[in-house]
């Protein structure tokens, strides 16, 4: 029987310029429901950290919660968490919400077929017009309160490329955002096709703060079905 005792945490990961804030709406929504959720803040949202310090941040606090976890990545959160989770022997299930899941020797820049070699910037600025690439969907007081706290991005997180991928051998499962303008359905596809399951739900980049419910429905879901300590191998 699963129960409040029993039941995976959710660690949440957030994606590029974005901090642990962007998930209270939907963590609300879940403790709720019974389910314990934790966030981090990566150290290349706001400074010049890179992916392997963007992991060990996700290791640590995967280090510090007791019993199976389920990890949810959004966005560029997908590439430390694939890194991180290599390395942790708790983790039941990822899932990828409109994330990066990417391979041994791939990085962000490069899946996109942009140069990876180091330029002139540390940090990427906040994306002109960040309400329309993120929250198109969402209320729009509510997504303006939203961009005021985003911050720049560190280019060497966009740069690094993973050297372990956790999801070869940790259970993985997709979530397609479908009216997202920040990572293109098509590029989604793509990175969904290495997932052991595919979830589509009609939202914007973040589904987190427009459609929290049915986020955190389809996220119960998903953790439910996991189990704990069930590993595929390559």
């Amino acid at each position: 029987m699963i129960d409040g005792v029993s039941r995976p945490t959710l660690l949440l990961v957030h994606g590029a310029w974005h901090g642990g804030w962007c998930w209270e709406k939907l963590a609300s929504v879940l403790h709720a429901d019974g389910w314990r959720t934790r966030a981090v803040d990566l150290p290349s949202a706001g400074g010049r950290a890179g992916v392997q310090d963007d992991a060990q941040v996700v290791l640590g606090e995967l280090e510090r919660i007791e019993g199976p976890v389920v990890v949810v990545a959004h966005s560029y959160g997908g590439i430390p968490v694939s890194q991180a989770v290599a390395q942790a022997g708790n983790v039941s299930q990822i899932v990828y919400l409109a994330a990066y899941q990417l391979d041994v020797g791939e990085s962000l820049l490069g899946f996109h077929g942009a140069p990876v070699s180091p330029g002139p910037r540390d940090v990427e600025a906040v994306p002109d017009d960040p309400v329309g690439l993120f929250y198109g969907d969402v209320p729009r007081s509510e997504a303006e309160q939203a961009a005021a706290r985003l911050v720049p991005q560190s280019t060497q997180s966009f740069r690094d490329a993973l050297t372990r991928a956790g999801w070869h051998t940790i259970p993985s499962t997709y979530i397609v955002c479908e009216d997202d303008r920040a990572l293109p359905v098509q590029s989604q596809q793509t990175l969904a096709a290495r997932s052991g399951a595919v979830h589509r739900i009609k939202s914007s980049h973040s589904p987190f703060l427009s459609m929290p419910g049915e986020l955190a429905a389809l996220l119960s879901e998903i953790a439910l079905a996991s189990e704990p300590g069930t590993r595929r191998t390559s």
